[in-house]
C-alpha cells in the first residue's frame, strides 16, 4: 500500500509533541539505569559483604538478573526516544521545505488547494492585443490544469512558478509519508516479550531493535560521530553535547561511543556493558567455531563485571569490546581517567576474544595493577586486545607471527589508544607504560615507528620478546634508558632464529618448538633475532631486569611453554611480576637487573 498524508497534514503536524513524547521515554530510560545502578552497586555489594551462604547466593543471583532487566528497558525506552526524536527531525524538514514552498506561494498571491494544485491569476501581455493572460491552475503531474494556447499567444509568466510550488508541496507530503510509514514500522516492532525475564533471545531482539533504529536515525545522529577526528577532537566532541544527546547515543550507538578513542573512560565503560549484552544476543544460537568461541569469551567477561571486587582489587572498566575480527576487548582495572599512572598490557600469538583471553590474560592486567597499586594507589593497568593477533594454526609455526602485516596494523590502532588515555587523563603530566608481550612486544614496537610514536608513553616493558623490529632501544622514542626487557632464560620464544639463519637452512627441517632449540644453539654468541636484535642483549641496550629462569623446555614430566607465559603471575614468577609493577607505578629505579645475554 502507498503510503498517504496530506500537505495540510504536514502542516499541521505538531513535532514538538514526538519530542515531548521522546523526552519521555528518555526519562524512562534514564530511571531504569538508575535503578540498575542502585541494583549493581548498592544492593549487590551490600549482599556480598555482608551475607553468605545458599539463600544469599541465590538473592545475588536474583538481583543480577533484576539489574539486567532494567538495562533492558534502559536500553529499548532509549530506542524509542532516539526513534521518536529522529521522526520529528526528518519530519520538521519536510515541514521546513512545504512552509517555505507555501510562503513562496502567498508572496506571488497564489493559492495552494487542499488537494496540493496552485491556482495562479493572470499576467503578462498578449503578443497580438496586449492584454493579460489568463491565469490557470497548476498541478504537481507536471500538466497546468488550464492549457495555455499556442502558436503566437506568450505562455503566463506564472505558470511555471505556479508549477514549481506545486511539485514542492507534493514532493514534501510524498516524502513525509514515506517517513510515517517507515517509522511507524519500527516503532511497532519495538516491543518487549511478555513476563520479567529477559532472556539472551530477548537481546537478540534488542540488538536487531539498535540496528534498526541505528538505520533509521543516521542523518540524526551517526553522521555526526567524528569517527576521522583525533582522540583530543572527539573528547571535546563529546564534551559539547547535550545531555540529552549523550544519552541518545549512548542508546543507539553503544559499540561506537564505547570503541571511541577519546571518550572518558566512564562514558565507554557504561557503553560497552550495554554492547556486551547486545554481542552476547547476537551470538547466541550460533553454531560456527568463531561464533561459540567468541561467546565463551563475553560472557567470561560478563560473569567478572558482575562479579564483586575483592577487598584491595581496582574496579574493572570495559573500555571495549566488539567481535571484529578475531574479537576485541579492552579492559582496564582503576580508571585510566583519574589514575596517575597507567600501563597499557599488548597480548600476543593465539590471543583472541575466548575464554582464555577473559581469564589469563586479564588477570595479567589485574595481577599488573594490583601490583603497581601497592608502590601507587593511582595507579591503572589494562589489557588491550585492540588488534587480529596471530593464531597458531600449527602449533607455534604459524605464518602470521612470522610476519609483521599483523603488528603494523595493530601499532596504528595501538597509537589511537593511548592518544585517547592522553586526552581523556585527567592529571597534568600522568606516567604511561607500554607493555609488550611475545608478538606483542612486536606490535608496540612497530607502533612506535608510525607517526610521532606512541603518544603519551613514558616507559615500555617488553616480555618474551622475539624482537621489536629495531635494533637499539633508543630507537624506541623514549630513550634507552626508559626500556625495560624481561626475558627467562627457559623461555624458547626469546631465542627464535634470525631470518638469515632460517633462510640458510640451519633449521629448514624442523617446525613447532624444536626450532627454538636449534635456533639457539645455532645462535651462539649472537644476538639477531626473527625481529631484530635480541632486546636482551648489551647491543639493544635496554634495561634487563630480573625474571625467575621458568621451567625447563623438555623434562622428565614432558614438554612445557610455561616459561613463555608467567611473567605476570606474582605465584610463578615473583621477580618478574615485581619488577613489571615498579616500572607501572614510576618506581623504575628500584628494578632489579640482570646481566645481559
Amino acid at each position: 500500500m502507498t503510503p498517504t498524508l496530506t500537505w495540510t497534514q504536514l502542516r499541521d503536524l505538531k513535532c514538538a509533541e514526538l519530542e515531548g513524547a521522546a523526552d519521555g521515554w528518555g526519562r524512562s530510560s534514564n530511571r531504569a539505569d538508575a535503578a540498575r545502578d542502585r541494583v549493581e552497586q548498592q544492593l549487590l555489594t551490600g549482599l556480598r559483604d555482608t551475607q553468605e551462604g545458599e539463600a544469599a547466593q541465590a538473592a545475588v543471583t536474583r538481583l543480577r538478573q533484576l539489574g539486567r532487566n532494567f538495562q533492558y528497558v534502559y536500553t529499548e525506552c532509549g530506542l524509542l526516544r532516539t526513534t521518536l526524536n529522529s521522526l520529528a527531525h526528518e519530519m520538521r524538514t519536510q515541514q521546513r521545505a512545504l512552509n517555505e514552498a507555501l510562503d513562496d506561494a502567498a508572496a506571488l498571491r497564489f493559492t495552494v488547494q487542499a488537494d496540493g494544485t496552485v491556482t495562479y491569476p493572470a499576467a503578462g501581455e498578449g503578443l497580438i492585443d496586449g492584454s493579460p493572460l489568463q491565469g490557470g491552475t497548476a498541478s504537481s503531474s507536471g500538466t497546468p490544469g488550464l492549457v495555455q494556447p499556442t502558436g503566437l499567444v506568450a505562455p503566463n509568466p506564472n505558470a511555471a512558478k505556479a508549477q514549481d510550488i506545486a511539485d514542492r508541496v507534493a514532493g514534501a507530503a510524498r516524502a513525509a509519508a514515506e517517513i510515517d510509514w517507515r517509522y511507524a514500522g519500527i516503532l511497532r516492532r519495538l516491543k518487549a516479550e511478555e513476563g520479567l525475564k529477559v532472556p539472551d533471545s530477548t537481546w537478540k531482539d534488542a540488538a536487531g531493535d539498535a540496528a534498526e533504529v541505528r538505520d533509521a536515525a543516521g542523518a540524526y545522529l551517526k553522521d555526526a560521530i567524528p569517527h576521522d577526528a583525533s582522540p583530543a577532537e572527539r573528547r571535546d566532541w563529546w564534551a559539547g553535547l547535550s545531555q540529552e544527546q549523550r544519552e541518545e547515543y549512548l542508546a543507539v550507538y553503544p559499540d561506537q561511543i564505547g570503541n571511541l578513542d577519546g571518550i572518558p573512560a566512564l562514558v565507554r565503560d557504561a557503553a560497552n556493558r550495554d554492547n556486551l549484552q547486545l554481542l552476547i544476543g547476537k551470538l547466541e544460537g550460533r553454531e560456527d567455531e568463531r561464533s561459540i568461541t567468541q561467546l565463551a569469551g563475553l560472557r567470561e567477561i560478563d560473569r567478572q563485571l558482575g562479579a564483586a571486587a575483592k577487598p584491595g582489587e581496582p574496579p574493572m572498566f570495559l573500555l571495549g569490546i566488539s567481535d571484529e575480527g578475531n574479537g576485541r576487548a579492552i579492559v582496564s582495572y582503576g580508571n585510566p581517567d583519574t589514575a596517575r599512572h597507567v600501563a597499557t598490557y599488548v597480548p600476543g600469538l593465539n590471543t583472541s576474544l575466548d575464554q582464555d583471553f577473559a581469564k589469563n590474560d586479564l588477570k595479567r592486567a589485574l595481577d599488573t595493577a594490583k601490583g603497581a597499586r601497592y608502590h601507587d594507589p593511582s595507579s591503572a593497568a589494562v589489557a588491550w586486545l585492540g588488534y587480529d593477533a596471530p593464531q597458531a594454526v600449527d602449533g607455534l609455526s604459524s605464518l602470521a607471527v612470522a610476519g609483521e602485516g599483523r603488528a603494523m596494523d595493530g601499532g596504528r590502532r595501538l597509537n589511537d589508544f593511548t592518544a585517547g588515555l592522553v586526552a581523556t587523563n585527567e592529571n597534568e603530566d600522568p606516567h604511561m607504560t607500554a607493555i609488550g608481550h611475545s608478538y606483542g612486544s612486536r606490535t608496540v614496537g612497530a607502533a612506535t615507528q608510525q607517526g610521532d610514536g606512541l603518544p603519551g608513553i613514558d616507559d615500555i616493558v617488553l616480555v618474551g620478546s622475539p624482537g621489536v623490529g629495531v635494533d637499539r632501544a633508543e630507537d624506541l622514542g623514549v630513550g634507552k634508558e626508559h626500556v625495560f626487557v624481561g626475558a627467562a632464560e627457559n623461555d624458547v620464544v626469546t631465542k627464535l632464529p634470525s631470518k638469515q639463519q632460517a633462510a640458510a637452512g640451519a633449521v629448514a627441517a624442523l617446525s613447532g618448538p624444536f626450532i627454538y632449540v636449534v635456533g639457539d644453539v645455532a645462535d651462539q654468541g649472537d644476538d639477531d633475532l626473527w625481529f631484530g636484535k635480541d632486546p636482551a642483549s648489551e647491543t639493544f641496550g635496554a634495561k634487563r631486569f630480573r625474571v625467575d629462569d621458568g621451567p625447563d623446555l623438555v623434562s622428565a614430566s614432558g614438554m612445557s611453554l610455561d616459561a613463555h607465559s608467567q611473567y605476570f603471575d606474582p605465584k610463578r614468577d615473583a621477580a618478574s611480576a615485581h619488577n613489571i609493577s615498579l616500572i607501572s607505578a614510576g618506581r623504575s629505579q628500584k628494578i632489579n637487573t640482570q646481566e645481559y645475554r
